[in-house]
């Protein structure tokens, strides 16, 4: 494997259009979040540090995959007095008025065609495509939308405990489109709530945006990792020599 190729890289620049649902969906568009791409297709600056984009309304981080785990807290989980209640979703989604809860908005964002949209958001139609397992599905209840990384973890990671009010937009959080993913139901399953040292999905060509999604969502939400999660996190890096993280700070 490629050791560590890209630590003290250049800067990468990294400009990304604005992501909007599919024409039946009536929700606002969704602003950018982490991001995966290939370094060797973005400008790059002769010397530095990656640092933040000039552009107010662009991403705040664009960091190599090493560079971005180094920016991992670490620390050890605390799993005691975990409670999926705890983080409340699935609230009204972005447009309180559509009928559709985020998790339906989410399907709805993320569908390949787009379904016909019925009484209470029910969804006929459509098509997705499963990242975990690239399985592609033609029935909305055949998918889950999964916390990319699951609320358990981000109960083990929260260096103070939040507040109820961050938990809940965690829980729905739209303003990334990679904090929630829709999947089948038994990738989600499967994956439950293990972080990357204990699962990665079956489509292994998906690993190594696997990789920088998660570390992607860990450094917009301030959340930390364990050694074992790292030490995974960094054995995934050796093979992504080329996948860059951008993400922006939740508010």
């Amino acid at each position: 494997m490629i050791k560590n190729l890209l630590r003290g890289s250049t800067a990468l620049l990294l400009a990304l259009g604005p992501l909007t649902l599919p024409a039946t969906a009536s929700a606002t568009p969704l602003a950018p979040g982490p991001v995966v791409a290939d370094s060797a297709t973005l400008p790059q600056a002769a010397t530095g540090a990656p640092a933040p984009l000039a552009d107010a309304g662009a991403l705040e981080h664009v960091l190599t995959l090493f560079d971005a785990i180094d920016r991992l807290p670490l620390a050890a989980e605390h799993r005691e007095g975990y409670d999926r209640r705890l983080y409340k979703h699935w609230n009204k989604g972005l447009n309180a008025t559509d009928g559709c809860n985020t998790r339906k908005e989410v399907i709805l964002t993320e569908a390949v065609e787009a379904p016909q949209i019925g009484d209470r958001c029910a969804l006929t139609g459509g098509s997705w495509l499963s990242k975990y397992d690239n399985v592609t599905v033609t029935d909305a209840a055949r998918l889950d939308v999964d916390h990319f990384v699951p609320l358990a973890e981000v109960y083990d990671s929260e260096q103070v405990p939040w507040s109820p009010e961050r938990r809940e937009a965690y829980a729905n959080d739209q303003d990334s489109p990679d904090t929630l993913i829709a999947v089948t139901a038994a990738s989600n399953r499967s994956k439950a709530d293990k972080d990357p040292a204990e699962w990665l999905p079956s489509d292994a060509s998906y690993h190594c945006a696997y990789a920088a999604t998660w570390v992607g969502t860990k450094l917009r939400w301030d959340l930390a990792a364990d050694e074992a999660e790292r030490e995974a996190l960094l054995g995934l890096a050796e093979d992504c020599p080329t996948t860059v993280v951008a993400y922006e700070p939740a508010g």
